[in-house]
């Protein structure tokens, strides 16, 4: 499924802040390579991300899914000097791939790349964040905003993507990793622990503000 019109996301791409070198050659190279380049956040996105983090100014981002580390770039941009990015991915295969665009993009000092599974890992992160992404396995979804809640600051942002898994949440007969999105979705909207905005940015962002 397309997200937008080929035309419609064309226009909005020459309006919007374009790709740098290395994110351009990491989208070629993932779509060249990778299996499920789709994963990838891509333009758009990644611009959105990155506003975000320029605005935000995080001392502390929380990636869940590096996949080949374009959101990674792009959320680091925003970081303060001392300021790092922690990005978690199970897939060790990706490694060399995503530590090499990390430093083309001059942010590998500013990375801490841990392989494994998220749900063991984020306990052990003492620290608070500034910014959590959430862009991992989809029936997890509900068990990382439960580990990440209380590690971020008052005021921080969760950010969880594909939350409208290409328009999947409102059809009928939802398979199961639907379903885990509705539930997410679902959990998000009834917690007074954030305020939340569902953005119709690609496939969906859910953005919430812990207050």
């Amino acid at each position: 499924m397309e997200f937008l019109p080929e035309k419609l996301e064309t226009y909005i791409e020459a309006h919007t802040r374009t790709e740098d070198a290395v994110l351009k050659e990491l989208n070629r190279e993932t779509y060249q390579k990778v299996l499920s380049p789709r994963m990838l956040s891509g333009h758009l996105q990644g611009q959105v991300l990155r506003m975000f983090s320029m605005m935000i100014k995080p001392e502390r981002i929380l990636e869940i899914g590096t996949f080949t580390g374009y959101s990674g770039i792009c959320l680091a941009q925003g970081l303060t000097p001392a300021g790092e990015l922690h990005t978690i991915d199970i897939n060790e295969e990706l490694k060399a791939m995503v530590t090499s665009y990390f430093e083309k993009a001059g942010i590998q000092e500013k990375v801490k790349y841990h392989i494994g599974n998220a749900l063991e890992i984020i306990p052990k992160l003492d620290m608070a964040f500034d910014i959590v992404f959430i862009d991992a396995d989809k029936e997890n979804y509900s068990n990382y905003f439960d580990l990440v809640i209380n590690k971020v600051r008052q005021g921080g942002y969760i950010i969880a993507d594909n939350v409208l898994w290409s328009g999947k949440v409102i059809e009928p007969n939802p398979d199961e990793e639907t379903k885990a999105l509705m539930a997410f979705n679902d959990k998000v909207q009834a917690d007074e622990r954030v305020e939340n905005v569902l953005v119709p940015v690609r496939d969906g962002l859910m953005v919430m503000r812990k207050v």
